[in-house]
């Protein structure tokens, strides 16, 4: 159960809590920034921060906050000895945000129930909470939930949350004006588009599932893309065609498009919309002849040839992989690879 299914349950219950959110550090600490843990008014916790020391001072500010329902930010640090005991490797300084959520606003209630049906489908979102400010660090805060489709759910009006935009991809304080907000970044899970529910997809969409992407199989063909083949796939959608269908759906710099069609007509389709869109990464199958007989024909409608630089053609790992199954292995592996920044 993840920490946010205990604030619904919660909330739902009808019972008031405080939560405790790393919002800076500096130095070794033994939880990242937007680490969180709620505190109950009896003392219990879900989650933690890093435990020892630490969780006991903020145990201690989390009953301050239930007494004035106000946020409070306080920075904790840490010497040599006291970070030894919490596996620090040298003291460091660690700023924690305190803020309490009543049970009796029904704000609060749809907010975290948005964020844990958010989280379920693995789309992204982004929960923003004011930090009170210098002039009053003990201020009320506020809190809302963005959606990727620019809607939002929580206290804060969109005109303080449209300017923070464009959204972080990590947990971050961003200042507008005097006030701070700190964004934290609910699903960053990076989806994979596969084009085409043939053999290679077929082995490709549990793999990419298992090593952390969100996965969603497109092929006009009903017998093909289906939950029967594709059990583990987050997400199947039959077009109509292969034409245009990528106007219809969520392509960013986290979005990797498999291009993996029964044909080299398709694969041409695809590609043509797919150097349209910000995707962080474009593969297509097919050998370098087919390859660059595909770039010829874009090339002639216009396309520069600095435009098929983005794309990762033959798809896949070097690896000799003949079989659907090390194909799939291929690709999977050059997702990994670009995820982490070095392909």
């Amino acid at each position: 159960m993840s920490i946010f299914n205990g604030m619904e349950e919660l909330l739902e219950g009808g019972e008031s809590f405080a939560v405790a959110v790393i919002v800076s550090r500096s130095g070794p600490a033994p939880r990242d920034v937007g680490t969180s843990m709620v505190i109950r008014q009896n003392g219990s916790i879900i989650g933690t921060i890093g435990g020892g020391l630490l969780e006991a001072q903020v145990r201690d500010l989390a009953m301050e906050v239930f007494g004035t329902g106000r946020a409070v930010v306080r920075e904790f640090s840490f010497t040599a000895e006291e970070a030894a005991e919490m596996c620090m490797i040298c003291g460091g300084k660690i700023g924690v945000l305190v803020h309490f959520v009543d049970a009796l606003q029904p704000s609060n209630v749809v907010l975290y129930q948005q964020a844990v049906a958010t989280l379920r489908s693995r789309k992204r979102a982004w929960l923003i909470t004011e930090i009170p400010s210098e002039a009053n660090k003990s201020g009320p805060t506020g809190q809302c939930l963005v959606k990727s489709d620019g809607t939002q759910v929580g206290q804060l009006d969109s005109s303080l949350t449209q300017p923070l935009m464009p959204w972080p991809g990590a947990p971050k304080l961003v200042s507008h004006g005097e006030t701070l907000f700190f964004v934290v970044p609910l699903c960053r899970e990076s989806t994979v588009f596969i084009f085409g529910a043939g053999h290679v997809s077929r082995k490709l969409a549990p793999l990419a599932r298992l090593v952390g992407f969100r996965t969603v199989v497109l092929d006009d063909r009903s017998d093909y893309a289906n939950r029967e083949r594709f059990e583990t796939a987050d997400e199947i959608i039959v077009p109509d065609s292969f034409e245009w269908v990528m106007n219809g759906l969520e392509i960013d710099e986290e979005s990797y498009l498999v291009l993996v069609t029964r044909g080299h007509f398709h694969d041409k389709t695809l590609l043509r919309q797919a150097l349209g869109t910000k995707a962080g990464y474009i593969g297509m199958i097919g050998s370098r002849r087919k390859r660059d007989k595909i770039y010829d024909a874009l090339y002639r409608e216009g396309f520069s040839r600095s435009e098929f630089d983005r794309v990762y053609s033959p798809i896949g790992l070097n690896i000799g992989a003949e079989t659907p199954e090390e194909i799939a292995l291929s690709i999977a592996a050059e997702l990994i690879q670009v995820r982490a920044g070095i392909g």
